[in-house]
């Protein structure tokens, strides 16, 4: 009997141990668009997908954390990260000098590049021979871009002759240059490929000029956000970003949504 009870109790106490463990597990609360294919999207049965979300999916594995995601429009999502509405943001940002001043970033799991597309009856020519700017070019077209956006920075100090139309939603964007009511559009070439060139809607239109690298612009790459002061978490994340980058995981990631890889070629992290 004093056998039977010392297993009782031994069994319970593991019990209470697990459920201990349970209720401790750490949540990580992920910001992200939920509605920017193919990075973080949701499907028709509402699973959420993509590129971003395999990415913070494998950190959090890393750091032991179950991830819940938040869905945030774009132009609120930094000021809701310093809301405390979530804690990290992976949703294809940027890293900029800009926003360095308000959050910090983790090293970049995404490259960060640019690029217009518009229709190829237009004969736009946004750029010279040699790949630099033809301001020229912009004066008086109508370009359409998504709102708060590092392309938005860009075309102002780069083309300011260019008459910017701003969108909240990437859907919006692609209906309007299919409409005419945009002459091009400036967007991810990544996004562009599988979206837009690549399907039936894309016949008539091409990419103008050269693929952007403006690191005062775009940045040095894509990173997950975080608010300043938590420099013990932004340590475990970039460690876990070293891993998915080391381990294959970030290629495996992106030719399950593009036909090409898009993280960084060489490692740009702190160690």
């Amino acid at each position: 009997m004093k056998t039977y009870k010392t297993i009782l109790t031994a069994v319970a106490a593991l019990a209470a141990l697990g459920a201990i463990q349970s209720a401790s597990a750490e949540t990580l609360r992920v910001g992200t668009e939920c509605t920017y294919h193919p990075f973080n999207f949701r499907d028709s049965s509402g699973n959420l997908l993509g590129y971003d979300i395999d990415v913070a999916r494998a950190v959090g594995q890393h750091l032991g954390a179950e991830i819940e995601f938040v869905c945030q429009k774009w132009d609120g999502m930094i000021p809701s990260l310093l809301a405390n509405k979530f804690d990290l943001i992976v949703a294809s940002m940027s890293i900029t000098e800009k926003r360095k001043k308000k959050i910090d970033f983790s090293d970049p799991y995404r490259v960060s590049i640019g690029q217009f597309i518009g229709a190829k009856s237009k004969g736009l020519k946004f750029f010279n021979a040699d790949g630099s700017v033809n301001a020229a070019g912009f004066k008086g077209v109508k370009i359409g871009l998504q709102r708060a956006t590092t392309y938005d920075n860009w075309l102002q100090a780069k083309a300011p002759g260019a008459q910017v139309v701003r969108y909240d939603s990437i859907e919006a964007l692609y209906l309007d240059l299919k409409n005419g009511r945009v002459d091009a559009i400036m967007t991810n070439p990544m996004k562009a490929y599988l979206k837009f060139l690549s399907k039936p809607d894309g016949a008539g239109y091409d990419v103008i000029g050269p693929q952007i690298e403006d690191t005062e612009y775009f940045g040095t790459g894509v990173g997950i956000g975080l608010r300043k002061g938590n420099e013990a978490l932004l340590k475990r994340v970039n460690k876990a970003i070293r891993t998915i980058t080391d381990d294959g995981s970030l290629e495996k990631f992106a030719l399950k949504h593009f036909p090409f890889t898009i993280h960084p070629k060489k490692w740009k992290g702190a160690g």
